[in-house]
């Protein structure tokens, strides 16, 4: 791989402007961001989000006047994407890149940090002389888009041209909006207006996966960050998150992780 198949730069200026018509961009935004304008058109409210941009796009970033770096844009080409250590991700997979819309991916709780740390030492490699710096940027963006499959609000986008991929799209949107309420698939399907049969269908050919698991993965993503992250008793995080009793959050978190609540709680 070519180190020059990566450039990464801060948002520092209060207009960041896309400079290569070939490089597909990421940008990850922190704060002070006021928009971001994808082809003249302006998105606002935008903080602590990451934005995945096709090279087909013209886009520019407006932040207000401040003294601090506001986030990160990481440029890569087609040849990074499809090395083989990065192309098996869910991310290529549901052609992210090449999507007919615009995608605004939140970053879940407690996450922003951990990304902001991957991206200032991606930062660090290339501008270094270490020996062996492109395998150790080629495992940091893989961590990287470990995180946006795995811990984003949303991590797939609807694409015009396909009705599955837009109905995973709205079903990943639901769950984000609605899992401490509905945890159950026929709940989403029936607000989607549509069989559980045929969302799984849907999931499973986009996401690889089933309906069921996009569910379990918010679940277990805010029960590990609220148990980490929060002062909230075992018994508190079971009512928030939607669960009937404590007992049975304690099951559930135990089948799917291997160790109990308070075990995570006390490592």
């Amino acid at each position: 791989m070519n180190i020059n198949s990566i450039n990464i730069t801060q948002i520092v200026n209060e207009k960041t402007t896309k400079v290569s018509n070939d490089d597909f961009a990421v940008c990850w935004i922190k704060d002070q961001v006021s928009s971001i304008e994808i082809d003249n058109e302006f998105y606002e409210n935008v903080s602590n989000s990451i934005f995945f941009l096709d090279s087909k796009y013209h886009w520019n970033i407006h932040r207000e006047k401040s003294n601090f770096s506001s986030g990160y844009v990481l440029h890569l080409t087609n040849e990074v994407l499809n090395n083989p250590i990065l192309s098996n991700l869910h991310i290529n997979k549901v052609r992210l890149f090449n999507s007919g819309e615009i995608p605004l991916f939140k970053l879940s709780p407690g996450i922003e940090k951990r990304t902001q740390a991957i991206l200032e030492m991606i930062d660090e490699l290339i501008g270094s002389e270490l020996n062996h710096k492109e395998e150790a940027i080629l495992s940091l963006l893989n961590t990287f888009f470990v995180y946006c499959d795995g811990q984003c609000n949303i991590k797939s986008i609807a694409s015009k041209n396909n009705s599955k991929s837009n109905m995973v799209y709205k079903f990943k949107k639901l769950v984000d909006q609605h899992v401490t309420e509905y945890h159950e698939v026929a709940e989403y399907a029936n607000l989607l207006n549509i069989t559980p049969k045929y969302l799984n269908e849907c999931v499973q050919e986009v996401l690889y996966v089933g309906s069921k698991s996009i569910i379990i993965e918010q679940l277990l993503m805010r029960s590990r960050h609220d148990l980490k992250f929060s002062d909230k008793t075992i018994k508190e995080i079971s009512f928030d998150l939607g669960f009937s009793t404590p007992d049975y959050f304690s099951y559930f978190f135990k089948t799917h992780t291997g160790y109990t609540p308070s075990a995570l709680r006390k490592n």
